[in-house]
């Protein structure tokens, strides 16, 4: 009876055997499209033999654990470059938005809008005694301005833009380490009893990916399976089962920016006072969108202004040396602007231009009928090495400006697509190795349908032997 039992025992566990690979197939069919799912298999071990007189006798098989199947260097792999691959991303877009501003091929743009000021002087050098020509030259001054005060206000726009975008990551980001420290509990919980959290420790490598996505980080498993995850250089967002929180706060205009540009605070705890940390952030979507917002905007608006300010400068030089339409002494052309800062926003025409063309001057005498040297002068200013320590004129800057602009998206798109092929090249690695397979589950499922079958059936013979030997002993 005993080696019955022992029959019935092997039937009974090779038949949960085949129970749970089945609903590990089925649980892996059922989550073929969840994103940074891996497979899972069931891990069979031998239970110990018995012995028989000098034979030993096995006793079947037991369920060791169900594993997931991945290669953690790839994963640690993958997460570094979807961190490349965030910040490549974030820098395209954003300078993509840059070059909309200087588009000068599909609408008329700043440099074309100066062209047209310095031709106009031009006009006017060629009918001096016109007033239907200074009329141009004050509209195309007035157009001028606009323009310049356009692309200042666009990047800035982008900048503000930018903002909202990183205080849309931040929250995000707390979301996730919020999460990550939940995660890293409930992988406790179950872990410590001796099982394995497949389905957590996946969700939660997603999440480190993700996270990384947004900004560059730093992460470590301890010896209880927890992860700690770092921000920049020294902000610890998630520790164990808690998680501390950044935050988007306003900083002050004098700051270095001509708006107020919102700055990255860490706060480790709620007896600590916030630290900026903006500077540690160099990597992931944030990385990138401040590199842009503090670099290239910022460098762009420094060039508008240089460009509006010796414009300003020159014009104004020229203009105050001659006479009038009516022999009187020249007048600023423009408002005298003090600095370069924030010149292209102050740059404006002055009133005395603006309400009396008459005012324009064009010549450098007064009662000197075709005297046209002073429109002749500012004219010239076009093409005058005036820009970059005198080594540049005010085309070949601008021209510069938005040629820089061009190279710089074009290498920010070149580079992004790169880096997608890069991760996706690993994807694919990945789902080669961790991916779910339909062919491959389905053939599983075939495989341990007949094992059941056949512990069932086992169990079903064992069964009629025992009523075989209960009937024997009934007579």
């Amino acid at each position: 009876m005993s080696k019955l039992n022992a029959i019935l025992g092997m039937g009974k566990r090779s038949l949960q055997t085949s129970q749970m690979g089945l609903q590990t197939v089925s649980h892996n069919i059922a989550n073929k499209s969840t994103e940074g799912y891996s497979r899972q298999r069931v891990e069979q071990t031998s239970t110990p033999p018995t012995g028989q007189g000098r034979v030993q006798i096995g006793t079947g098989a037991t369920v060791a654990a169900v594993r997931s199947i991945k290669n953690e260097y790839l994963e640690k792999q993958i997460q570094g470059e979807t961190e490349k691959l965030g910040f490549q991303e974030s820098r395209s877009e954003n300078m993509t938005r840059v070059e909309q501003v200087f588009n000068e091929q599909l609408n008329k743009g700043l440099n074309q809008f100066i062209g047209d000021f310095f031709n106009s002087f031009r006009e006017l050098a060629n009918a001096p005694e016109s007033a239907a020509s200074r009329t141009l030259v004050k509209e195309t001054a007035k157009s001028l301005v606009n323009d310049f005060r356009r692309v200042n206000n666009q990047l800035i726009d982008v900048q503000i833009d930018i903002d909202h975008q990183i205080e849309n990551e931040v929250s995000l980001i707390n979301s996730m380490a919020k999460e990550i420290a939940s995660l890293n509990e409930k992988i406790s919980q179950v872990e410590i009893q001796g099982r394995n959290a497949n389905d957590e420790r996946d969700r939660r490598d997603l999440l480190v990916k993700q996270l990384g996505e947004k900004v560059d980080i730093k992460y470590a498993e301890n010896e209880l399976g927890q992860v700690s995850v770092m921000a920049g250089s020294n902000a610890t967002i998630v520790s164990g089962f808690s998680h501390a929180e950044i935050f988007a706060q306003p900083s002050n205009k004098f700051e270095g920016h001509r708006h107020g540009t919102v700055k990255v605070m860490f706060k480790a705890s709620e007896t600590t006072s916030p630290v900026d940390i903006t500077k540690q952030l160099s990597g992931g979507r944030i990385g990138a969108a401040l590199e842009v917002r503090d670099e290239y905007i910022e460098g762009l608006l420094d060039q508008l202004d240089d460009v509006a300010f010796t414009l300003n400068r020159e014009v104004n030089s020229q203009h105050i040396n001659g006479k009038d339409r009516r022999g009187q002494n020249g007048v600023l052309f423009f408002d005298l602007l003090q600095s370069k800062s924030n010149a292209a926003a102050n740059l404006k025409l002055n009133d005395s231009v603006e309400n009396d063309v008459n005012r324009i001057v064009a010549g450098q005498s007064s009662n000197g009928p075709g005297d046209n040297r002073i429109a002749n002068s500012i004219a010239s200013i076009q093409n005058k090495k005036v820009l970059n320590d005198g080594t540049a004129s005010m085309d070949d800057f601008y021209t510069a400006i938005v040629g820089k602009v061009a190279v710089t998206v074009n290498k920010a798109n070149m580079s992004s697509e790169h880096q997608k092929g890069i991760v996706d090249q690993l994807a694919n690695i990945r789902e080669s190795i961790s991916g779910v397979s339909l062919d491959e589950e389905t053939t599983k499922m075939i495989e341990l349908q007949k094992s059941f079958d056949a512990s069932a059936r086992l169990i079903r013979t064992a069964d009629e032997m025992f009523d075989t030997v209960l009937n024997i002993k009934r007579y």
